[in-house]
């Protein structure tokens, strides 16, 4: 009980760019900004799909889940944020807990719901005449609640096996906010096994949506091979360029930073940035860009506005 006490008395320092510090106020604006778009461009798709009637469907119901959760995972930022201009860059026991389980929830919902967003288009590829009836409105809801549900069992399972454990090392958190492989250098004693319970639940958490995601579009890609018309092919592919680009990115920084050896956490901050900041920003470019109903949307919506702004001028 003492140890636990004298663990939940700690109060870290994160050192975040501390080491650059005549960069601080570049990093600044850079951030920001960043995270004004990042802000700005998911809401922006989250107001089309709800202002949309023809967006309302399974696969966008997934976007917009998808453009929430690229909102939260960016939760990080606004302690950055702070910390770049502020000299007290300490942050409680409890305090700590709370932003890795806040981060972990959602990207392991994300990382869920990526799986979900194949199954989608598995079905609307190669079911497209029952599509409707299979993706239904209690279906779609349920794979949402149970992405959400996964990532709340790993986030809490993760943050109570770290912060269970006593902290003795130090109180120096080397990354700009609180994460799981900097927390478990801070550890008593030999951490191999802690280590490696880690990256074994990371390993199941990660790999299996990702095999669901492949055995998708394994049979997506069986599908529309056999079909004759390159159009049609184009078309089926497209339906999935934008998800599978957002897989590749969301997937291959997950798969660098939890499964591997604690020796190779040199390049976290670096790799952590992609995964954190740059990931949540290019969602809206990725799904505004490559997407022609989406873009159809915005113009519709924008139409609409400027009708009714019209309207209400000439009163």
């Amino acid at each position: 009980m003492s140890s636990l006490n004298k663990t939940s008395s700690i109060v870290f320092v994160i050192l975040g760019f501390s080491h650059h510090p005549e960069m601080k106020v570049i990093f600044f604006i850079l951030f920001l900004c960043i995270y004004i778009f990042t802000v700005l461009g998911n809401l922006m798709i989250l107001v089309i799909i709800n202002m949309d009637p023809v967006l309302h469907t399974p696969m966008y119901f997934f976007l917009r889940n998808l453009s929430f959760l690229e909102i939260c995972i960016s939760v990080t930022l606004p302690r950055v944020l702070v910390s770049l201009l502020s000299t007290d860059t300490s942050i409680t026991f409890a305090g700590c807990a709370a932003q890795m389980y806040f981060f972990l929830l959602f990207g392991a919902t994300e990382c869920c719901l990526l799986a979900a967003m194949a199954y989608g288009c598995y079905q609307a590829i190669c079911n497209p005449l029952h599509y409707t009836d299979i993706m239904n409105k209690k279906v779609c809801m349920q794979l949402a609640a149970s992405s959400c549900i996964c990532g709340n069992l790993v986030a809490f399972g993760h943050t109570t096996f770290i912060f269970s454990l006593p902290f003795c090392a130090s109180d120096v958190i080397n990354h700009f906010f609180c994460e799981i492989q900097p927390g478990l250098m801070l550890l008593c004693g030999d951490t191999y096994r802690n280590e490696l319970q880690i990256i074994l639940a990371a390993a199941f958490v990660i790999l299996m949506p990702f095999l669901l995601i492949l055995v998708s579009y394994g049979l997506i890609i069986s599908s529309v091979l056999k079909t004759g018309s390159a159009k049609k092919r184009y078309k089926a592919f497209s339906t999935c360029f934008s998800h599978l680009t957002v897989v590749i990115l969301f997937y291959e920084m997950a798969v660098f930073i939890y499964i591997r050896p604690k020796s190779s956490y040199s390049l976290d901050k670096m790799v952590s940035l992609s995964y954190t900041v740059v990931t949540p920003m290019l969602n809206p470019i990725i799904y505004s860009l490559r997407n022609q109903e989406v873009k159809q949307s915005l113009k519709r919506c924008v139409v609409k506005w400027l009708l009714k702004k019209q309207a209400m001028d000439s009163l």
